[in-house]
């Protein structure tokens, strides 16, 4: 399987965390592989072990242009021995950008299509075209969201323990974020910051892999800078000072979000006077160098 490595919990030490009676530390799951990193590397886990029972020797996904999981699952199948095919949304930019060239240098093969096609993803039509094109090969959904994947991020929340009141995390395509809610126990309230603008679905496709009896989350909109991959000079600004105080590295797509959006919400007091806040850190940080 993927190598891993044991990452620490760092705590954010600001004023403004002490003046609100609050203690907020980020679990620095970004270090626990150089590429398949963060959340990607619990939800690919079982994935990635069902591929090799299957003895499968390509693995085919989907993602856009800044796809974590895209650059995730290339590195993945790079050192498992995979081939591996990417189905990207959209047209081919040329330079490519650091995540599609990275994903290409691990020798995947990417192959672009219409945002119109890429809706018909999950479409049986759709993916017999695809095996038609290509072969055989081990299918993985976009973001990597299934229930291995689920089960995979399960299995990570019980690893975190309970000293803790909040959970909050970015969230995409929510796989992580269900994963969480089924592993956590029932006090600790769980916050997903989605990072894509226009997600009234994303709460429904939550609730697909959440244990029906689990209510102790929800999603906190506002923060996605204008939809994904999207970022502002206020955003870029805050994840400068962020490394500069705290030397913590996040990424405008994701983890910064998440991050920003907790600071607010600890200035309108949205948390508890004595409370403890874990950030989960979900890698991606060659979104960087997009």
């Amino acid at each position: 399987m993927l190598a891993y490595t044991p990452t620490p919990v760092q705590e954010l030490h600001d004023p403004l965390f002490e003046q609100s009676g609050v203690r907020v530390l980020i679990k620095r799951e970004d270090l626990n592989h150089p590429y398949a990193s963060g959340n990607k590397w619990w939800k690919l886990k079982y994935n990635l072990e069902e591929a090799l029972l299957q003895k499968q020797k390509t693995l085919l996904t989907f993602g856009g242009a800044y796809s974590n999981h895209i650059y995730a699952t290339a590195a993945a199948a790079k050192e498992l021995g995979f081939q591996s095919i990417g189905i990207i949304r959209g047209e081919e930019t040329l330079p490519l950008n650091a995540t599609l060239h990275f994903a290409a240098e691990c020798g995947m093969k990417l192959h672009y299509i219409t945002r119109d096609s890429y809706r018909h993803k999950h479409e049986e039509q759709f993916i017999n075209e695809l095996y038609n094109q290509f072969g055989d090969f081990y299918r993985i959904p976009e973001g990597g969201t299934d229930e291995l994947a689920v089960r995979g991020v399960e299995e990570f929340a019980q690893s975190l323990g309970d000293d803790f009141d909040y959970l909050c995390c970015a969230v995409g395509t929510g796989g992580t974020l269900a994963g969480l809610i089924n592993g956590l126990p029932d006090r600790i309230q769980i916050f997903g910051f989605p990072v894509l603008k226009g997600v009234d679905y994303l709460a429904d496709e939550i609730r697909k892999y959440v244990y029906p009896d689990k209510n102790n989350w929800r999603l906190v909109t506002g923060y996605h800078f204008g939809g994904y991959a999207k970022t502002t000079n206020e955003l870029l600004s805050f994840i400068k000072q962020v490394e500069q105080l705290h030397a913590l590295p996040l990424d405008f797509v994701y983890t910064a979000k998440v991050v920003y959006g907790v600071y607010q919400m600890v200035r309108n007091g949205d948390f508890r006077m004595n409370s403890k806040i874990l950030i989960l850190h979900t890698g991606g940080l060659q979104g960087r160098g997009a």
